[in-house]
């Protein structure tokens, strides 16, 4: 699904249409046409369907539930926002709850934005401590701005200064993820760089910061190499950073695990990793898992038939309809527990709404959520040591590279490295769009060329290794959706020009798709 960097939907607006803008609003067209009360329906029926989910996790495995759980608990938040018959009784704030809801009205006050609903949805989002830094900054959302509303420029500023606290979205290689995590200073930096190959591979895997950094150097120097011809000893004196580089732009995985593709929609990646995966006599199966159903498949891509045949061959499997936010729950993956060594999420997104950029806090929340959830259901089914690596833009508006990088360190998933799109042995695959535009848009589909929607040299993989410690991390945390009366009070978008029932009932139907997406069923 192609996203839009913040900065050249910015352009476009000023200076005419952007080429880039056109691909989201084609793809918001795309979304467009699924009837509105088609997707309420299947939002009321999915959720009554599903309501014991809702309830209860009663029919997942006690050492899956916390794969599952935040995912379940966000339907039953949407499920049961009824707007029109509020609580009779108010819940009363615990005193960090009143502290924060103070610090909301003081902010939104100074700002003069008291009223504006959804600004205070984002406000509402933010942490305490976040929210004190944003009243310190002095920051002030432009009422007047041609392009955005305070919305909108509220939620980018905020993603920025969570960013600035992070590893930058650009190529980041090995000691830079090191340096970053450990907070190293400059001086230790050149050290590291200076290391072998084998003696910076075991600074890597045994720091952990119990013990100074220069006696773990040592200790690396002492070592001898090893002899047991497996892939991590070879090379044992070449430059290190250089090595290990060439290490994860070579899919150098491990042989006997299994390896598991999300959200291909139309296989050809799956294809490139099962191939490559033979090629080095692999015998871990590769697992390949589609969003959409085998039946849309073959309306969108006439060759998808041709594509399964091809990866069965190579002894993988094929599962369609898979939800990677909610495998704990898909009975295909039972068993599979702690099985998977290296996992493969290209570009995620959570789909187009018509009449919205995927920036704005309305529908942002769904991308934020995605990852989130996606690393927490990982943690049941990676093995340690495990690889999960998400390719996207470094300036996708929708899912932001602070999203997965943040959702991957919650859950235990250590940032190793961040490698350029283009210098990455599997990124020569036919792309798509993983929606209807693939019906006419299907150019040659070689080398790339099929899918044009962003700037490819700001295409990055984002890899992580998962590194449990034992200590629980607490129950995933996810981000709001907007309630039912904010939705009712949001003037952006589609909303733009609608008054009265036509706001509302848009409103609704929008909340009901909401419903619909977190139940595990695609629309558009």
């Amino acid at each position: 699904m192609a996203e839009v960097p913040e900065e050249t939907v910015e352009t476009g607006l000023e200076g005419g249409v952007d080429p880039e803008e056109l691909e989201q609003l084609e793809a918001q067209l795309a979304a467009d046409d699924t009837p509105a009360d088609e997707v309420a329906a299947n939002g009321a029926a999915k959720a009554e369907e599903e309501d014991s989910d809702d309830d209860g996790l009663e029919e997942v495995e006690d050492h899956l539930k916390d794969a599952v759980e935040g995912s379940l608990r966000l339907k039953r938040l949407l499920s049961r926002d009824e707007d029109d018959q509020p609580s009779q009784k108010k819940r009363k704030l615990s005193t960090e709850d009143a502290t924060k809801k103070a610090k909301v009205n003081q902010l939104l006050i100074k700002w003069g934005l008291s009223q504006d609903m959804v600004v205070k949805y984002v406000a509402q989002s933010c942490s305490v401590e976040e929210l004190d830094e944003l009243y310190k900054s002095g920051w002030i959302p432009d009422k007047f701005h041609q392009m955005k509303t305070p919305c909108e420029l509220f939620a980018r500023y905020l993603g920025d200064m969570k960013e600035r606290k992070m590893p930058a979205g650009s190529a980041c290689d090995a000691v830079s993820s090191f340096k970053f995590r450990w907070k190293l200073d400059f001086g230790t930096d050149k050290v590291l760089r200076a290391l072998s190959h084998k003696d910076l591979r075991y600074v890597l895997t045994n720091y952990d910061g119990t013990k100074p950094l220069d006696e773990v150097i040592e200790e690396a120097k002492k070592t001898e190499p090893a002899d047991d011809n497996t892939t991590a000893d070879a090379l044992p004196n070449g430059v290190g950073v250089g090595t290990i580089g060439r290490f994860t732009r070579l899919e150098l995985i491990d042989p006997l695990a299994d390896a598991a593709v999300f959200g291909d929609a139309n296989l050809t990646f799956a294809m490139k990793l099962a191939r490559h995966r033979k090629a080095l006599g692999h015998v871990g199966r590769v697992i390949a898992t589609t969003f959409e159903e085998h039946e849309t498949l073959m309306e969108r891509y006439k060759e998808i038939n041709d594509s399964i045949r091809i990866l069965e061959d190579h002894f993988a499997e094929v599962y369609h309809g898979v939800d990677c936010t909610r495998i704990a729950v898909d009975p295909r993956f039972k068993g599979m527990e702690g099985s998977l060594g290296a996992v493969y999420y290209n570009f995620p997104h959570s789909g187009a709404i018509g009449g919205f950029f995927d920036g704005h806090p309305v529908v942002n929340w769904r991308h934020e959520n995605l990852m989130r959830l996606f690393f927490r259901a990982l943690r049941s089914y990676v093995k340690p040591g495990g690889y999960v690596k998400v390719a996207s833009n470094m300036g996708a508006v929708g899912v932001r590279y602070s999203y997965i990088v943040g959702s991957a360190l919650e859950n235990e998933f250590l940032h190793i490295e961040t490698v350029p799109f283009l210098e990455w042995h599997l990124h020569r695959y036919g792309r798509s769009y993983g929606d209807k535009r693939d019906v006419y848009k299907r150019p040659d589909a070689k080398n790339n060329q099929s899918y044009n929607a962003q700037s490819a040299e700001r295409d990055m993989v984002y890899c992580f290794c998962y590194a449990p410690t034992g200590k629980p991390i607490g129950k995933q945390h996810i981000k709001l959706p907007p309630t039912l009366q904010t939705l009712k009070a949001c003037v952006d978008g589609p909303f733009k020009n609608l008054q009265g029932v036509g706001r509302d009932n848009l409103a609704k139907q929008l909340h009901n798709r909401f419903v619909t997406e977190v139940s595990g069923t695609h629309v558009g």
